[in-house]
């Protein structure tokens, strides 16, 4: 084979490759906002300042109201970000709205129409007027259904704002009675619906107030229906089904494979039945109590979970797990009957768990059997905690006693 040797000749150097444009940021208002987001966001998208897009808003609203519209299109359009976040605006539109309104109302003193002039028409001189009533309903609906919910500014804020909101609306009939005392014929009708509107829009400011209570009043007429018709089943089930489950257990024997069965049933059956739909909360004794039926349904025991006072411990710490391990130990070792205790208190939480079988000494467990060494001793010993594990009363059975102080370092 003949062997072509290289001439050391090269091509001309590719030229490297030109980096491709960054894509935009999306289109999407922040949450930290000064009125609404829309500059901000199409600041943002575009790559200009935002004090730029501001003005182009402004100074295009003259022409037939293009800069207005299309920002309040943008508002309407584009998204927000992230959704768990909640919204903050620097700017108190609502009480802007209010301040406008009050000096309207202050420059239209004075100034009532004599009703010449078309009565259907509003004179010039009584714009302001209506504008003071606009200016009020909008700022009180702007606080009950936006402001509300900034966790800068609330429900007192939210009430301050409609008080205000109605005082001026209301301050605006005066006006409109004394134009229509001054006029004649239809200008007199057009003062007096007027003046009949401006107090409707003093009561539209509290209508989300009565549309709130309203659905509060049909939620709680569903659940006082649904709780009642719940109780005519727990009625009938409780003379039927729950008594057949009873017996089924007292035949068939607590540790039997058909009395388990029966008595998780009959658990399972009693928590639909008088829990409701008011999820159980992801504590200490919820958390025990589900892993003790799920433990009877594996092993011949029975496992009874009681708990006294008050304990902040979650089903998630590292106490559960410690006493989670000594029940499995406890239903695999010694089955029959299991007690869990629970006592919870400001100070600390304690679990014992107790069984009947025939007990061990935790000194003559083989050093590569870590499951009480470790997984209840060790684990409870690294978050500050302490777990021993002695022989019950009378030396029958095992005890094992967690212990959490409410000052331990987690882990």
């Amino acid at each position: 084979m003949t062997v072509i040797p290289a001439t050391g000749r090269q091509g001309p150097p590719m030229a490297p490759a030109a980096p491709s444009p960054s894509a935009p940021p999306p289109l999407k208002r922040p949450h930290d906002m000064l009125l609404s987001g829309t500059a901000q966001a199409l600041a943002d998208h575009l790559g200009w300042r935002v004090g730029a897009v501001r003005t182009m808003f402004v100074a295009t609203t003259p022409m037939l109201g293009f800069g207005a519209l299309l920002y309040l299109w943008m508002w309407a359009t584009v998204p927000r970000e992230a959704a768990e976040k909640r919204t903050t605006r620097r700017v108190p539109a609502a009480w802007a709205m209010l301040a406008s309104a009050a000096v309207l109302l202050v420059s239209s003193f004075g100034r009532y129409h004599d009703g010449t002039g078309p009565g259907w028409l509003p004179p010039a001189s009584l714009l302001p007027v209506y504008a003071t009533v606009l200016l009020s309903v909008g700022a009180g609906v702007w606080s009950a259904l936006v402001d509300r919910r900034d966790p800068a500014r609330g429900t007192g804020h939210d009430i301050a704002v409609r008080a205000v909101a109605t005082a001026l609306a209301l301050a605006t009939v005066p006006v409109f009675l004394s134009s229509a005392y001054n006029g004649r014929g239809d200008f007199l009708l057009l003062m007096l619906i007027s003046g009949l509107g401006a107090m409707l829009g003093a009561a539209a400011i509290w209508a989300p107030n009565l549309v709130a209570r309203l659905g509060e009043l049909q939620t709680a007429r569903v659940r006082a229906i649904r709780d009642e018709h719940r109780a005519e089943m727990a009625a009938h089930l409780h003379d039927s089904v729950l008594q057949t489950l009873a017996l089924i257990q007292n035949r068939a024997g607590a540790s039997s494979e058909a009395g388990r069965l029966a008595r998780a049933q009959e658990r399972e059956l009693r928590a639909w039945l008088y829990d409701g739909d008011t999820p159980a909360d992801s504590d200490l004794a919820t958390d025990l109590r589900d892993y003790g039926s799920a433990l009877e349904l594996d092993y011949e025991t029975v496992m009874t979970v009681v708990s006294a006072g008050v304990s902040t411990e979650r089903a998630s710490g590292e106490v559960a797990a410690a006493a989670r391990e000594a029940m499995l130990n406890a239903a695999r070792h010694a089955g029959g009957d299991v007690a869990v205790y629970i006592e919870g208190s400001a100070g600390a939480v304690d679990v014992f768990v107790r069984d009947r079988g025939d007990g061990f000494d935790p000194q003559d467990v083989p050093a590569d059997r870590l499951g009480v060494r470790e997984s209840i001793v060790g684990r409870m010993r690294r978050i500050g905690g302490s777990a021993t594990v002695t022989s019950g009363a009378g030396g029958t059975g095992t005890e094992v006693h967690i212990r959490y102080p409410a000052g331990g370092a987690r882990g």
